[in-house]
């Protein structure tokens, strides 16, 4: 609770091995009234794990897709129709979060409070295509050219080798040296543009305005078609920073890099004698159980219908020869250096 406000956190799930660093900073949070689990996927170990979390906390509230369908993004949008209570803030968080300032919840949570004019808020997020062009307008980050301001950016977005070294400086020369604050950059409004949502923050009272029916896109709905449509703006919170771990389009690279165990060494030195260490501890023996009957667990049916994708042969030789290019994109990519300093 904060003020007059219930505090829920949603999460979009999801993946259990990035959401064990994620977890202990929702739950450790003092204001956060709930934590949402929006159970978005048909692997059963990791719907086993979200059980188990809800057994063991109680802050934790499994909710299942209505229409009982799931296919990734495309079945997220029907979520939001259960974020619009009255006097509550929402708080969606991706699942590969796996880093936040202490106590960002709490300053997330009075920025949207003192500033209820905007639509969306967000704070600046590492990994996140615009987030990047700020820190590089603002000179913060200096690059080998040049990166223009687009959500899907060929670079800042898609590029996994980017990615990596984006994450590689911000441990190396902030969260090492504890001096993240100086890439702060203050209040940063927008308008009219796409941004990935990884960190965003509303009003359930607003979202109750269209019943949270969300159209097509989350993300282009939300971020850009309902604010523009209504002469709203979104705004970031240059002044909170967290780092989101990757994009599908850079999860080739990062998942096989030793990033994440780099994010976790941070954490458990951050975290060494906290209520966020017993929490980590607790949810790393879940894992562990799980683990070791994993055979069982994944072989039992999903609770949810699965939609048939039907390609063509010829589709699905147009796919190979895509997925072959990019393999061959990433193998170049990697020998360039995008950051200068």
């Amino acid at each position: 609770m904060y003020k007059k406000y219930k505090v829920v956190v949603n999460t979009a799930a999801g993946r259990r091995r990035y959401m064990k660093y994620l977890i202990p900073y929702v739950l450790s949070s003092s204001i956060v009234d709930r934590y949402d689990l929006w159970i978005n996927t048909h692997n059963t170990a990791d719907i086993e794990f979200f059980k188990r979390l809800a057994e063991k906390y109680d802050k934790v509230n499994l909710v299942w897709q209505p229409d009982e369908i799931v296919n990734g993004n495309k079945t997220i949008n029907a979520f939001y129709k259960q974020c619009i209570e009255e006097n509550t803030i929402y708080f969606k968080l991706d699942d590969d979060i796996v880093w936040m300032e202490p106590d960002l919840i709490r300053k997330m949570v009075e920025f949207r409070v003192d500033n209820p004019d905007y639509f969306l808020v967000s704070p600046l997020v590492i990994n996140n295509s615009l987030s990047t062009y700020l820190l590089q307008v603002r000179k913060r980050i200096s690059f080998s050219k040049y990166y223009n301001a687009s959500s899907s950016h060929k670079v800042l977005w898609k590029n996994g080798s980017f990615a990596f070294q984006l994450h590689q400086w911000f441990i190396e020369n902030f969260l090492k040296t504890h001096t993240y604050n100086s890439l702060y950059i203050g209040k940063q409004e927008m308008g009219m543009t796409r941004f990935s949502i990884n960190a965003i923050l509303w009003f359930g009272d607003i979202m109750k305005r269209f019943n949270g029916i969300v159209e097509g896109d989350d993300e282009e709905f939300l971020s850009c078609i309902y604010p523009s449509s209504n002469s709203l703006i979104n705004c970031w919170n240059g002044d909170a920073i967290l780092s989101h771990f990757a994009f599908f389009t850079q999860r080739f690279e990062l998942d096989r890099s030793d990033i994440l165990s780099k994010y976790g060494e941070v954490l458990m030195a951050e975290w060494e004698g906290t209520s966020k260490m017993d929490i980590y501890e607790s949810i790393s023996k879940i894992l562990e159980e799980i683990n070791l009957d994993i055979k069982n667990i994944m072989n039992r049916p999903s609770p949810y219908k699965k939609v048939v994708s039907y390609r063509s042969t010829r589709k699905k030789v147009i796919l190979n020869f895509k997925l072959y290019i990019k393999y061959i994109e990433r193998k170049i990519f990697v020998r360039r250096n995008f950051i200068l300093k």
